[in-house]
């Protein structure tokens, strides 16, 4: 049904590459591509910010990609593999009953590796009660503790919740074309209404959730009355003069 989606023999896909500012919980770029194109191959099309953080998953670990994040004054955290060659070059005091367990300045060993990212990376282990886990991160940022680091990578399941809401509360589990431009546009519709309706929560300072507001939305969109008392208990009322730029077309 969905000829253009390459992925499988028998199955189309497609992918929803996303970058999510934490700081709106808001999408600052989108790529969506057939379910073929690995999710690496996107770092070459974000946005690098002077900077910012790139909280990233096991899947974007390619050091070839990471180094323009060094020359491009960002920062990244991201896990790392088990099979990693590196060698320690220095090891920080660490405090353990944080859950740190090593906060290394590393050089990397593999040829190509060591090639295509000469700079000293920064290793730490981090140990989490709550999954009973040991978790490796890799930043090129040597400046913050070791533990909010650990802490920053734990806002990458922002992004899962991002994937979550948009599939549990906005229309695209079918599709009601099968053209690329159609599931496209569906896709950016119910990406689009995701935005405005967080932009309005942030702006109007409502206190109720991203699924309560779109529930409201739904049963009064055609009704004539503002968006604060719609949402809200309180009694808005507009006191400015009106103002009428259009000419009047019935007296």
């Amino acid at each position: 049904m969905f000829p253009w989606a390459n992925f499988r023999t028998n199955k189309g896909a497609i992918k929803l590459h996303t970058l999510l500012d934490l700081r709106g919980n808001i999408p600052s770029f989108i790529y969506i591509s057939d379910g073929k194109l690995h999710e690496v191959n996107t770092l070459d099309m974000i946005p690098l910010e002077p900077g910012a953080f790139y909280v990233m998953d096991r899947g974007y670990l390619d050091f070839e990609r990471l180094y323009p994040f060094h020359h491009g004054g960002a920062f990244f955290v991201i896990r790392g593999k088990t099979n990693l060659k590196c060698r320690r070059v220095y090891s920080s005091p660490t405090d353990r009953s944080t859950g740190i367990i090593c906060d290394q300045s590393v050089l990397l060993t593999s040829v190509r590796s060591a090639k295509v990212y000469p700079e000293k990376l920064r290793r730490i282990k981090y140990y989490d009660a709550e999954t009973d886990k040991a978790l490796v991160f890799l930043t090129n940022n040597f400046a913050l503790p070791a533990l909010t680091i650990a802490q920053l990578y734990r806002s990458r399941w922002q992004v899962e919740l991002f994937f979550k809401w948009i599939k549990q509360n906005l229309r695209i589990k079918n599709f009601y074309g099968t053209s690329e431009n159609a599931v496209k546009a569906q896709i950016w519709i119910a990406i689009s209404v995701y935005v405005l309706v967080a932009i309005m929560k942030k702006r109007l300072k409502i206190e109720a959730s991203l699924y309560t507001i779109l529930q409201v939305l739904s049963v009064t969109m055609f009704e004539r009355i503002a968006l604060l008392q719609t949402l809200t208990e309180a009694d808005y009322k507009d006191d400015q003069d009106q103002v009428d730029n259009q000419l009047i077309l019935f007296s």
